[in-house]
């Protein structure tokens, strides 16, 4: 910014002013003085007694300088009129100075610009008051945790055996035996016949020695794993099984840490005992019965581990698996050739069906300690199944659990009516087993399981 020039002072050169602020005036020619205030003495111009001459035509006078105690004139007044002659130049400047922008407005006005189209201020756009969100769904209520828990922390007695082998078991392992006989010359055949003498009883050997992996915790893991599904359990669902589970072992004398436990994604209320280790519960079971309900559905599973009906069952199964894949496809084979015959003619198929029954006769007559035993077997192993879920029932009921296995069992009736009725309504009639079929389920019915029952419920056990 450049001040007056001192009339006491020797007339100086040429003075280049700096530019101006933005909101000041255009500043004076170079060697000249600024206008003179309004009621003040104007100095006069260098070599010359005659005051200054006021703006051609303009009764108003130049905005002040900043500092002055008169406020800047807004954007609405307006401008002050040109120099005469022109718009004055800057030394060695070959375009006039352009006009500062305008200052910004007060907060809340509409600023307007000296010349042109005044843009409008936007519309009013009230405000939006967002939707109310909709109140979540609460929480189902977990299932009521009314177990009696009588030794947490604790035990009174450790039993003897951990696992064990009862009448049941023992019958279980006796009804395999044709099985295993079978599967036995099934697998030396394969494999004396193709490795040969030698590398075929090593093979021998070695299956016979493959049932003791029914008591390798890995390989039960994996056989629970990828054949029954089951998986480990989550953390908030260990959280819910494990103070159950270790109140019913406490109550058995058995060790908490000797049995796995493991989880089936299902909407049935159901558990399993598996291998040697492994104890399975559906995600309906853990997350949807009283905590006293499921801890007898864990007593029942026990039961049958520490009766050795799990581990015996597997076994059997794991050591007949040779024969009953024979059997499998020795039945394709006949299948497929009564298929064939069935395409040329009556009679041809009539030949197949007797050169099959002569076998079967054959059989029968030949061999009929491994013959007759392997038609009974499934029988026997129905029957077997159905003490052992008895014996199951009360081990549970031993340990302090007939009521809420009672209401499990009452559970499941319910379930079977209500199936039976929706049939009926519908004009369906459910085709039930009958005569042989009965004699081949390995679950009693709930009725005769809550029958046996009975005496530990008079007892208010």
């Amino acid at each position: 910014m450049s001040y007056p020039p001192d009339p006491a002072a020797p007339e100086p050169g040429p003075v280049y002013p700096d530019p101006p602020y933005p909101g000041t005036p255009a500043p004076p020619y170079p060697g000249t003085a600024s206008p003179p205030y309004p009621g003040t003495a104007s100095p006069p111009y260098p070599g010359s007694a005659a005051p200054s001459p006021p703006y051609p035509g303009s009764a108003t006078p130049p905005p002040p300088y900043p500092g002055s105690a008169t406020p800047p004139p807004y954007p609405e007044t307006p401008a002050p009129p040109p120099y005469p002659g022109g718009a004055p130049q800057y030394p060695g400047a070959g375009a006039a100075p352009s006009y500062p922008a305008a200052p910004p407005a007060y907060p809340g006005a509409t600023p307007t610009y000296p010349s042109g189209p005044q843009p409008t201020a936007p519309p009013y756009i009230p405000p939006q008051t967002p939707p109310a969100p909709t109140p979540a769904a609460p929480p189902e209520a977990p299932a009521p945790d009314d177990l009696d828990y009588r030794h947490a922390g604790s035990r009174i007695h450790v039993a003897a055996h951990q696992r064990g082998a009862d009448a049941t078991a023992i019958g279980q392992l006796a009804v395999q035996v044709p099985g295993f006989l079978v599967s036995l010359a099934v697998v030396a055949s394969f494999a004396v016949g193709i490795l040969g003498t030698a590398i075929g009883w090593l093979v021998i050997l070695a299956w016979l020695a493959s049932g003791a992996l029914v008591f390798h915790r890995p390989t039960e893991l994996a056989f629970a794993r990828h054949v029954m599904k089951l998986r480990a359990p989550l953390a908030e669902e260990r959280a819910r099984l494990e103070p159950i589970w270790r109140e019913v072992t406490a109550r058995a004398g058995i060790e908490a840490h000797t049995y796995e436990l493991m989880v089936e994604n299902s909407t049935d209320l159901n558990a399993v005992a598996a291998a040697g280790h492994v104890v399975g519960v559906t995600t309906y079971a853990l997350n949807e019965i009283p905590s006293s309900n499921l801890a007898a559905v864990l007593a029942h599973e026990l039961g049958h581990h520490t009766g050795g009906h799990a581990w015996t069952g597997l076994l059997g199964y794991w050591y007949s698996l040779p024969g009953r894949i024979a059997w499998a496809f020795m039945r394709g084979i006949a299948r497929i050739a009564i298929r064939v015959a069935s395409v040329f003619s009556l009679a041809a198929t009539g030949m197949v069906y007797l050169f099959i029954g002569m076998f079967v006769i054959g059989g029968f007559v030949a061999a009929w300690y491994i013959t007759v035993p392997l038609v009974v077997a499934p029988y026997l192993l129905a029957y077997v199944g159905r003490q052992g879920e008895l014996r199951a029932d009360r081990q549970a009921a031993d340990l302090g659990f007939a009521p809420q296995l009672a209401q499990v069992l009452h559970h499941f009736q319910a379930q079977e009516d209500a199936v039976k009725a929706q049939a009926a309504a519908q004009g369906r009639q459910l085709k039930e087993p009958g005569g042989l079929a009965k004699l081949l389920t390995t679950h009693p019915d709930n009725y005769t399981r809550l029958q046996a029952l009975e005496p530990y419920l008079q007892l208010g056990r």
